[in-house]
């Protein structure tokens, strides 16, 4: 049987609930369409209210500007992906194999079937793939922090944190390896794709190079 997925996302990020309303879930699943297509620096309020076909103070209602509007997108993700986690690991007992399922989590294309969504879930996965790091990488980040908007993400890396030190009790950083395999699937999905010489990547393994590269680190850091 089918579902619908809705997560909670932290009230300080928008002016008005766009999960409220319909108009709201159009602006997000608008945003997330039109950010793929023109890219982050190049989308604006304005041209979304032309997609739309409504007005920019339409959607001024529901956030204040853009990256308020991104930090949403990917607030939805993040607990998207921890949900991911928790469903997808369940039927596995090895703790390896929990933690290869992971990797593929991050490195393939995310599992239509799981839920209903209004959203593009590929297409989404390439937006944070490419634009996630403009959330938190700003002069104004401790002042976004302060209101717990990353929780989303912390939430999902002590998981994962908690699965490496499961596998790996001995090991001493594992929320930092847990970061750095999140960041890492990103940063080496864009560049084996846009700037391949900053990679190792090859056209006979390239669908697969990041979650192998991955899965190489992964379990050579945490040998035993």
């Amino acid at each position: 049987m089918d579902y619908s997925l809705s997560f909670k996302v932290n009230q300080n990020i928008y002016l008005r609930d766009p999960e409220g309303t319909e108009l709201g879930k159009q602006i997000v699943k608008h945003a997330i369409d039109l950010i793929y297509e023109v890219g982050f620096e190049h989308f604006t309020f304005k041209k979304l209210a032309l997609e739309m076909n409504t007005t920019e103070a339409s959607i001024y209602r529901y956030f204040t500007n853009k990256h308020r509007l991104l930090l949403y997108i990917l607030n939805w993700y993040w607990s998207y992906m921890e949900y991911l986690v928790v469903v997808q690991l369940e039927p596995i007992h090895d703790l390896r194999a929990k933690l290869e399922k992971v990797v593929e989590l991050f490195t393939r294309e995310l599992p239509e079937h799981l839920g209903q969504s209004d959203y593009n879930k590929n297409v989404l996965h390439q937006i944070v793939i490419s634009e996630s790091s403009k959330v938190y990488l700003v002069k104004e980040v401790k002042e976004i922090n302060d209101h717990e908007v990353f929780k989303p993400y912390k939430d999902l890396c002590a998981r994962i944190s908690d699965l490496i030190k499961a596998y790996q009790p001995a090991y001493a950083y594992p929320h930092s390896l847990s970061t750095t395999l999140i960041e890492t699937s990103h940063s080496q999905l864009f560049f084996s794709t846009h700037l391949p010489k900053l990679t190792d990547v090859n056209n006979e393994a390239k669908a697969t190079f990041v979650e192998q590269f991955l899965k190489d680190l992964v379990f050579k850091v945490l040998a035993r």
